[in-house]
């Protein structure tokens, strides 16, 4: 089973229908911790202030409890915020902590750069991981974002787009996933990417 964490935060019906549509089973959206306990992988989504989810993640009891899971190997896949919220700090409004699952930051797409970043965009694979399983290089995805993952170790990015400047589309720590891009807005490929998580969490291809 596949948990896509609620904490009030993000089109989460939206990513069920990706996963369905996927030809992935058994993924529920759920804001019970027992449900998260249980999952063989999570879902952390996202859409809004970083603040405001980190706050709410902390009041759900979802925040200890996505560490811990990933802490016994559980696969996670984090999308748009979701995938912001996996570093050590976030600079969005002030100076927020993040899961620290991935070292690094979270912070503005530089000056000069139109904001929000909206629309179809590439994204380059800089090294190989199955969540891109069977995806052609370069293949684009759908963006809304105005800030952007800096890791602390670009050895963990697995995905490379550019907008004004180069950013993380996708990055990889261990069994930790993030996306910056909407998979499930994504056609196709983006599809693709859900059940490449699926089969990651099934113990295939990884």
């Amino acid at each position: 089973m596949i948990a896509i964490v609620d904490y009030g935060m993000g089109n989460l019906r939206s990513v069920q229908k990706g996963f369905e549509h996927a030809g992935v089973s058994g993924v529920v959206v759920t804001s019970d911790p027992a449900a998260v306990r249980k999952a063989d992988g999570v879902v952390l989504p996202g859409v809004g202030a970083f603040r405001d989810a980190a706050e709410n993640l902390r009041a759900s009891g979802m925040w200890d409890l996505v560490r811990e899971r990933v802490d016994a190997g559980v696969p996670l896949l984090g999308i748009c915020l979701g995938m912001q919220l996996l570093v050590d700090v976030s600079y969005e409004d002030g100076e927020w902590e993040g899961l620290g699952l991935v070292p690094g930051v979270c912070e503005r797409l530089p000056a000069g750069v139109k904001v929000p970043h909206i629309g179809w965009n590439t994204v380059e694979q800089p090294r190989e991981s199955a969540l891109f399983a069977g995806i052609p290089d370069g293949t684009a995805f759908y963006f809304v974002h105005s800030y952007r993952v800096v890791p602390e170790d670009e050895s963990c990015i697995i995905g490379r787009a550019e907008h004004g400047v180069p950013f993380a589309a996708a990055v990889q720590q261990g069994r930790v996933f993030g996306v910056q891009f909407h998979p499930e807005k994504s056609s196709a490929y983006g599809l693709a990417v859900l059940a490449n998580f699926g089969r990651i969490v099934a113990g295939e291809g990884f």
